[in-house]
């Protein structure tokens, strides 16, 4: 997994609403980059609406949130609509950001092993450098804390 102090892997991706986003086209706001396995599943859902629920406040501490999955532009789109999601989904369809970002990883299920996304979080300052990072993440109570940590920077 990508590590404190370590510039932030840019990339160029498809988002949701249309067009494409360049990370480093973000550059001076900070940048709370969160991974998930998947749109409208339990757990992803009750994470992108608590992102969401905050949206105002990242905003008001100058922050720019993104959700990233494999899943497509078409998908997000559809959980965006369904869920009322007020936040920004990026596809990585080839999982090269992922792996970039060391979040493709091997996983187990059911006695089964697949290379799946491991949900983290990285938070990126407005010069491009990693400054936190929140391993294998516990949806509740993440949005929060990930706010404290917009607000100390």
């Amino acid at each position: 997994m990508i590590g404190i102090g370590e510039t932030a892997p840019d990339f160029t991706l498809p988002r949701s609403s249309g067009g494409t986003l360049t990370l480093s086209g973000l550059r001076p706001k900070p940048v709370v980059l969160y991974f998930y396995p998947k749109d409208d599943t339990p757990g992803c859902t009750t994470e992108a609406l608590d992102f969401t629920r905050l949206a105002a406040e990242f905003e008001a501490a100058g922050a720019v949130v993104l959700g990233l999955s494999k899943d497509t532009v078409d998908k997000h789109d559809k959980f965006c609509r369904k869920h009322g999601l007020g936040i920004t989904l990026v596809s990585d369809a080839e999982a090269d950001t992922c792996e970039r970002y060391g979040v493709w990883v091997e996983k187990n299920m059911y006695g089964k092993t697949y290379m799946g996304i491991e949900r983290a979080t990285v938070l990126i300052n407005g010069a491009g450098q990693v400054v936190r990072v929140w391993p294998k993440v516990k949806v509740a109570g993440h949005a929060e804390e990930v706010l404290e940590a917009v607000r100390a920077l």
